[in-house]
């Protein structure tokens, strides 16, 4: 008999470490550039089926335990359940929505402050490794989210459960790994939309209000600061809360600083990588140790394992601790170019495509459409 699970169902079974085997049907291609953790490749075509050597493969490869079926949107792997359920296994689910869903699969996490009236949540997706959060006031009940993911519904329900109501939505820089639902939920909610004020060199076409450095937002007593930190993007800003918490984009990670050629190009990459040392040095490496560095995104591979920290578990870290574990925040000017421009990442799948959508060049209506645009982990990190 077949079951279905959900990708929420897949998570728990996974984080538990459930022994079962995965089975990702989707081509080889597609299984390299993104797939679950402990998943395991057989594509299939349900016109084609399998050979009798192939099937004795799966059997080796499955080795008596219950099977889970996976693909892209759910459609193959489940017909190749229903194969399995002929060839004799009698525990097999195929995941719901597939990697689709998969990519839409988040959590939301509490992170502490010193303050009782400050409010934070992490909302982490899982499969992508983005943070969006949302700050505010308890004593005024209201609250911002700054770098929201498509699923908006994620951001009103963490501010809702929280007690709080959404009054603003900022974006720490034109992302290009995702598709941003900063402008849509703003929109919706009926809330200000604000941008760092360099992002008008960008094309962005969205209304928006404008933070230059060191402009505030105020949520009730909380009050969160612009620093406008270029490097990432020429219009990259960090948001300094209450004097506690820096959210900082993709200027800074738990294990790496952001890549630069993805606006500037190759042959400026070393360009953006002086403007973001400066921006290290000169700006975030000047706050006080004790700063919580609140990052934009976890580094997740694309076979599916947390680089750093664990879903569910909140992502920061102290900057001195970054200032004395991150060996990038001890080289000097020359040496740190070099290092962001020797070898730089592979760039995020699709990500002109993206950035257009992010400035409201383009546009895409379709949900399929954006799924594809976004799939694969976040590659922004240098």
């Amino acid at each position: 008999m077949v079951d279905t699970i959900t990708a929420e169902r897949l998570a728990e079974k996974t984080d538990a470490d459930e022994q079962f085997a995965l089975i990702d049907t989707r081509p080889e291609e597609s299984f390299e550039a993104w797939h679950v953790r402990d998943a395991m490749n057989v594509p299939y075509d349900p016109a084609e089926g399998l050979s009798e050597t192939r099937w004795d493969e799966v059997s080796a490869l499955v080795d008596g335990r219950p099977v889970v079926t996976i693909c892209g949107k759910g459609l193959t792997s489940t017909s190749f359940a229903f194969a399995l359920d002929d060839h004799g296994y009698d525990d097999v689910s195929a995941v719901t929505g597939g990697m689709e869903a998969w990519s839409k699969l988040y959590e939301v996490v509490p992170i502490e402050t010193a303050s009782e009236d400050l409010v934070v949540r992490q909302v982490q997706r899982r499969a992508k490794g983005c943070l969006g959060y949302v700050v505010g006031s308890k004593a005024a009940n209201e609250a911002v989210v700054v770098d929201a993911t498509r699923q908006t519904d994620r951001f009103k329900v963490a501010a809702q459960d929280a007690g709080l109501s959404i009054t603003g939505v900022l974006d720490t820089h034109v992302h290009a790994d995702h598709i941003s639902g900063s402008p849509s939920l703003a929109e919706d909610v009926g809330v200000p939309y604000y941008l760092p004020e360099a992002a008008s060199e960008r094309g962005v076409e969205y209304e928006y209000d404008a933070l230059a450095d060191g402009d505030v937002v105020a949520v009730g007593d909380v009050e969160i600061e612009a620093l406008h930190t270029p490097g990432h993007t020429s219009e990259m800003t960090n948001y300094l809360v209450d004097g506690e918490l820096l959210l900082t984009g993709d200027t800074l990670f738990v294990d790496s600083v952001g890549r630069t050629e993805l606006q500037f190009g190759e042959e400026d990459a070393s360009s953006g990588a002086e403007l973001l040392y400066d921006s290290l040095h000169e700006t975030i490496l000047d706050l006080p140790d004790d700063t919580t560095i609140l990052p934009g995104h976890l580094t997740v591979t694309s076979d599916g394992r947390y680089e750093n920290g664990s879903p569910g578990e909140p992502l920061r870290t102290r900057l001195g601790d970054l200032r004395d574990e991150l060996d990038l925040l001890g080289l000097d000017r020359e040496a740190f170019v070099e290092r962001l421009t020797e070898d730089t990442p592979e760039k995020p799948p699709n990500y002109e495509t993206v950035i257009a959508i992010n400035t409201g060049r383009a546009t895409v209506d379709d949900e399929g459409e954006a799924t594809e645009l976004e799939l694969g982990p976040n590659n922004c990190a240098a």
